[in-house]
């Protein structure tokens, strides 16, 4: 996510909705604040330090996400300014794929969604969102910020979805895409069409679809899932690091 988005807007701190900090150059100790807060390398003192800068204003970003070794010792340096966490997820397995699924027939019937198809797959999003976050994503504004980051991911093309009768069964996003590897994110099947299948032959699609761009396919799971852990092994990705995330109010 950091690097899609230094490449599409370098380092001017405006157009990327975050900052990069560094305590004694970024190849030592490097942070990405925004929308979230993601340490990426760094001590123990680097992490202090970050963690000090981050609660000296007031809180932008609605979690803290990364690697587990560095993500969780972030929050814990952060929590009695920013605690209690609405909720923890300490172990998340980063999952990768650098070739065409192989073991996983793709479902031919996933494809990118049409900006003309905004309505009945932002309904999907928005349970997908509520379901797996907690939250309703048109809190706040009624809905409108969120529309507007759903409407630019289907523009760009990475949305994906099947549709049976105008409606959303399978949906997935490549939420980031930097020049090497894709990060698929909100996957989500229709409750009435769960265990059938259609969850890893529509991920074996878009992670597809991402190495044939040339990029690795990339995404991140909570351990407790066993349905989504069991389909993506299926669809051939490995666990390649941990992540944790903790989301804040």
């Amino acid at each position: 996510m950091v690097a899609a988005r230094l490449q599409e807007y370098g380092l001017d701190g405006r157009g990327s909705y975050g900052e990069l900090w560094s305590r004694g150059g970024p190849d030592a100790s490097l942070c990405f604040s925004g929308a979230n807060l993601v340490p990426l390398r760094g001590t123990h003192d680097d992490l202090r330090a970050f963690a000090q800068r981050a609660a000296r204003g007031p809180r932008v970003c609605s979690s803290v996400v990364g690697r587990r070794e560095l993500a969780l010792p972030l929050w814990e340096l952060l929590a009695d300014h920013w605690g209690p966490a609405r909720e923890l997820r300490p172990e998340q397995p980063l999952l990768a794929l650098e070739r065409t699924a192989a073991a996983a027939a793709p479902d031919l019937r996933v494809r990118r969604v049409r900006p003309e198809e905004l309505e009945p797959y932002l309904a999907a999003a928005i349970a997908m969102f509520t379901e797996e976050i907690g939250v309703d994503p048109r809190a706040g504004d009624g809905g409108r910020s969120y529309r507007r980051r759903v409407s630019a991911l289907i523009e760009s093309g990475r949305a994906w979805a099947r549709f049976d009768e105008g409606v959303v069964v399978y949906k997935a996003e490549v939420g980031s895409l930097s020049r090497r590897t894709g990060q698929i994110q909100g996957v989500w099947v229709h409750p009435e069409r769960r265990s059938a299948g259609l969850g890893t032959a529509g991920t074996a699609a878009v992670a597809n679809a991402v190495v044939a761009s040339g990029r690795t396919a990339s995404l991140y799971v909570n351990s407790y899932n066993d349905v989504a852990r069991r389909a993506y092994a299926k669809v051939g990705f490995r666990q390649i690091a941990t992540f944790a995330t903790v989301l804040v109010d």
